[in-house]
């Protein structure tokens, strides 16, 4: 009743804004939304980065799955804005006492609170949350009204990859291998990945069994040969019981790890897991372009 209540409110409040509205198409239908929404609450962690390239600050947004409670490359960002929970569990009645006029969620995440969703405000979701991330980008922005300063965000973006590809000549030959740490198992990371994504529009080479269109393998220590490359890239997902981290020392001890063609040429690389895979977004991904203009070289 409660959260019905403050629903009823944010309608009478976007009604009484009197904005022109947009009709807006989205993985689970047709939404109209207000053509200047001032009140967005939004429900990803790539969605949060894209309105924050688009200078937006959003009233509510998920917590960062590693945060307290936001990732630190855009905490300095985040001041006053009002966390609403994680992304697979948001706070119903956090989010309608926002009085938000619109909000932006994800089919994977949302789908099943979606209805009560709309009841709070005009909803937009996603289809999907891996892969290409410009996908969401350009939805997030038309849905905000800021189409052409969403286009140029990613040309922006286009133009500093062109260079870099440029710039890294015949390195980008080289077969890069993307492999994360997790609690119980370890994955190797394919094209359909937010790392995967940016190395093939760079123009990268990778493994075989890495080199298709699809997301992740999940793997033990037992499958350490599949994990090699020309160079290495590795992460880890630490949600805070060392399991993860533990994992990682194991492999990186292991003599079969000691075998891999990359650990013997000196060309493995422990890098941040909030930039390379789990924050998703616009931002992360231009870091991560900083990070491999800085490892070879080519700043």
């Amino acid at each position: 009743m409660r959260i019905l209540r403050l629903a009823i409110m944010s309608i009478l409040l976007s009604v009484a804004h009197g904005a022109a509205a947009a009709d807006i198409e989205h993985s689970m239908g047709t939404t109209t939304v207000p053509d200047e929404p001032r009140k967005i609450v939004v429900l990803t962690n790539e969605g949060t980065e894209a309105l924050l390239a688009l200078g937006i600050k959003p009233v509510g947004a998920v917590n960062s799955w590693n945060g307290d409670p936001w990732y630190d490359h855009i905490a300095s960002q985040m001041e006053g804005v009002e966390p609403v929970g994680k992304e697979s569990a948001v706070n119903l009645e956090l989010i309608a006492a926002l009085q938000p006029d619109l909000i932006l969620g994800t089919k994977l995440r949302h789908e099943a609170v979606y209805e009560q969703l709309s009841a709070i405000a005009p909803t937009v979701i996603s289809e999907r949350l891996r892969g290409d991330w410009r996908i969401n980008f350009k939805l997030w922005a038309e849905a905000v009204g800021k189409t052409a300063e969403g286009e140029k965000v990613l040309a922006d973006f286009d133009a500093r990859a062109g260079q870099l590809t440029t710039s890294l000549g015949d390195q980008i030959k080289e077969k890069v291998s993307v492999i994360r740490f997790m609690p119980g198992h370890i994955r190797i990371y394919q094209k359909d990945s937010f790392s995967g994504f940016i190395l093939d529009k760079l123009g990268f080479a990778r493994p075989a069994n890495q080199d298709v269109d699809a997301f992740v393998l999940k793997v033990g220590k037992e499958s350490i040969p599949d994990m090699d490359g020309d160079r290495l890239f590795h992460f880890t997902y630490e949600p805070g019981d060392g399991e993860a981290t533990k994992l990682s020392g194991e492999v990186l001890s292991d003599p079969l790890w000691q075998t891999l063609s990359a650990v013997k040429a000196g060309k493995v690389y422990a890098v941040d897991d909030t930039i390379w895979n789990t924050a998703g977004g616009v931002l992360a991904a231009k870091l991560m372009l900083d990070d491999i203009a800085r490892i070879y070289g080519v700043e």
